[in-house]
C-alpha cells in the first residue's frame, strides 16, 4: 500500500489531537512529513495507517491522549520498540501511542531495583545495568521494547537461571482507559499487577516499568553452528533441557545464511544454531557447555563455535532488518523433540521453497517452572520448550501461501495446547483462549471488565471484558 492510498476514515483530528496534547507532544498525521517512518514496523511488510501517531512527553500527555480517543470513539494502539509482525505497533484508523521517547531509566544500584521507561530498548537498559554487572532477563534482541516483551511474559537468554521478564517486574505506572495514571504492585491494584504479568496491552498504556536487578556481569555465550541432521537437532535440544539452569539455550533450524563466518559449502544448506548463555560460576562454564560441543562434534564439528567470555549485553543480538518482507508463522508448546520429529522437521524445511524458513525453538524449564502457573497471567510454567514456525515471503499474498505448511509442521511438533501471546502472529480469540487457558482466561476477562470495559485496548492479543 503506498501513501496515496485511501485512507480508513476515522474520528481522530490531528488538529484536535495538538492542542489537546500541547507543543511538548509530538502528532504525526498522514499527511506529515515522517509519516512513513513513523508508522512503520519491524521487520517490515506491515501496512497499518493510523489516523495519527503521538508521541507522548510524559505519562500526563499519554493520559490526555487516551482520553482524547476514548472520547472520540477511536482504537489506540501502542509501540513501544516497534517489534510486531502482525502490526500491533499501529492500527488502521487508530490513534498509536509512539512511546519511544519515554526511554528514561532510574538505576537504584545498591537496592538492586529500576524504573525503565515504557519505550527504552531491551539493549539500551541492558548496556546501562550492565556497566555495574547487573541485569533485568528480557529476550535475545536488543532492539526490542521492554514494554512489549514484558507484558507478554519474556523469554530469553538468562529465562533458565532467573526466570521470565515477568518473575523481575516489581511494579508498574498505567494510564487506564480513563485516562487514570494507577501505581501497581504486588500490594496495590494487585488484580491489575497480576494481569500485567503475561496478559499483554489489554489494561492500559505503562508508561514506566519497576524491576529487580540482579548480579549477571560476565557470561560465557554465543553461537554454536552445526550440520543439522536428526540426531543433532534432537540432541542439541536434550542437552539444553538436561543442563543445569544457568544454562539456557535458544536453537535456531534454518538453512544457513551467506555469512562470511560460515564455510561457503554450508551456504543454503540446513543447519542448527544454537545460541547458548551460561551465567553461573565462570569456572563451571566448560563443564556446562560439553554437551552441546559433544553433539557438534557427532555432527561432524562445529561449522562455528562462538563462545566466549563477555559482558551479558553483548550477547544481545541487534534485532530483525526492515524491508518489504513478511512472515507467516505458528507458536506452540511441547514436551521435547526426538529424533522422528526432528527428522519431519528437516524434511520439511529442505522441502520448502520459501525465501526464508526456520523453526526456533526454546527450551525452557529452571526457573521459569519454578513459579506457579496461577501466579502471573502466563499459565504455560509447565511446558518444557516453546517453538515458533516461520516462513518469509516478499509479500501478504506470498506469505498467505506458506500458512498452511507452517500450520501443519507446528501441529506436528507440538505436544500441548497454548499459545505463547509474544510469537503469536494472530490476534484472535483462538490464540487468546490458547494462551490463556481455564482459570486465567477468566481470571483476566474480570480484570478486562474493571479496567478496560470498553475494549478500548484492542490492538493485541485481546481479552474482551466479562
Amino acid at each position: 500500500m503506498s501513501q496515496s492510498s485511501p485512507r480508513p476514515t476515522s474520528p481522530l483530528s490531528a488538529a484536535g489531537l495538538r492542542a489537546a496534547l500541547g507543543a511538548e507532544s509530538s502528532v504525526v498525521a498522514p499527511d506529515d512529513d515522517g509519516y512513513g517512518a513513523a508508522r512503520a514496523i519491524e521487520p517490515g511488510g506491515v501496512e497499518q495507517r493510523p489516523a495519527a501517531v503521538v508521541r507522548p512527553a510524559d505519562t500526563a500527555a499519554v493520559a490526555r491522549a487516551v482520553r482524547y480517543a476514548r472520547d472520540a470513539g477511536a482504537e489506540v494502539s501502542v509501540r513501544s520498540g516497534g517489534h510486531s509482525v502482525f502490526g500491533l505497533g499501529a492500527a488502521d484508523g487508530a490513534l498509536t501511542l509512539d512511546l519511544r521517547g519515554l526511554d528514561g531509566l532510574e538505576l537504584d544500584v545498591e537496592g538492586r531495583t529500576a524504573w525503565a521507561g515504557g519505550g527504552i530498548t531491551a539493549g539500551a537498559y541492558s548496556r546501562a545495568a550492565g556497566e555495574h554487572g547487573l541485569a533485568t532477563p528480557f529476550g535475545d534482541t536488543g532492539t526490542v521494547g521492554v514494554g512489549g516483551i514484558t507484558l507478554g511474559g519474556g523469554v530469553g537468554l538468562l529465562s533458565r537461571s532467573l526466570g521470565m521478564t515477568i518473575d523481575s517486574l516489581l511494579g508498574a505506572e498505567v494510564v487506564t482507559a480513563d485516562g487514570e495514571v494507577v501505581r501497581t504492585d504486588a500490594d496495590h491494584e494487585p488484580d491489575l499487577f497480576w494481569a500485567l504479568r503475561g496478559g499483554g496491552g489489554n489494561f492500559g498504556v505503562v508508561t514506566r516499568f519497576r524491576f529487580a536487578l540482579h548480579d549477571v556481569s560476565q557470561v560465557v555465550g554465543g553461537v554454536v553452528l552445526m550440520p543439522a541432521t536428526p540426531e543433532s537437532v534432537a540432541g542439541v535440544v536434550a542437552a539444553a533441557d538436561a543442563a543445569p539452569p544457568e544454562l539456557t539455550m535458544i536453537v535456531m533450524v534454518m538453512p544457513a545464511p551467506p555469512m562470511p563466518m560460515i564455510p561457503a559449502e554450508h551456504h543454503g544448506r540446513l543447519v542448527v544454531m544454537a545460541n547458548a548463555c551460561w551465567s553461573g560460576p565462570l569456572d563451571r562454564a566448560d563443564a556446562a557447555l560439553a554437551p552441546l560441543r559433544d553433539v557438534a562434534d557427532r555432527a561432524g564439528g562445529a561449522l562455528l563455535d562462538g563462545l566466549r567470555t563477555a559482558p551479558y549485553p553483548s550477547l544481545l543480538e541487534g534485532g530483525p532488518q526492515g524491508g518489504p518482507l513478511v512472515a507467516t508463522g505458528r507458536t506452540f508448546f511441547a514436551d521435547g523433540l526426538d529424533e522422528a520429529a526432528a527428522a519431519h522437521l528437516l524434511e520439511q524445511l529442505e522441502g520448502s521453497d520459501a525465501l526464508m524458513r526456520a523453526a526456533q525453538l526454546r527450551v525452557l524449564g529452571g526457573a521459569v517452572a519454578d513459579v506457579p502457573a496461577d501466579a502471573t497471567a502466563y499459565a504455560h510454567r509447565g511446558a518444557p520448550l516453546v517453538g515458533n514456525v516461520a516462513a518469509v515471503a516478499r509479500d501478504a499474498a506470498g506469505a498467505a501461501r506458506y500458512t498452511p505448511w507452517v500450520d501443519a509442521l507446528a501441529d506436528r511438533l507440538r505436544g500441548a495446547d497454548g499459545a505463547y501471546v509474544n510469537f503469536s502472529l494472530d490476534g484472535g480469540l483462538g490464540v487468546a483462549r490458547a494462551a490463556y487457558p481455564g482459570a486465567t482466561w477468566e481470571r483476566l476477562r474480570g480484570v478486562k471488565r474493571r479496567y478496560d470495559p470498553q475494549n478500548l485496548f484492542r490492538g493485541n492479543v485481546n481479552v474482551p471484558p466479562a
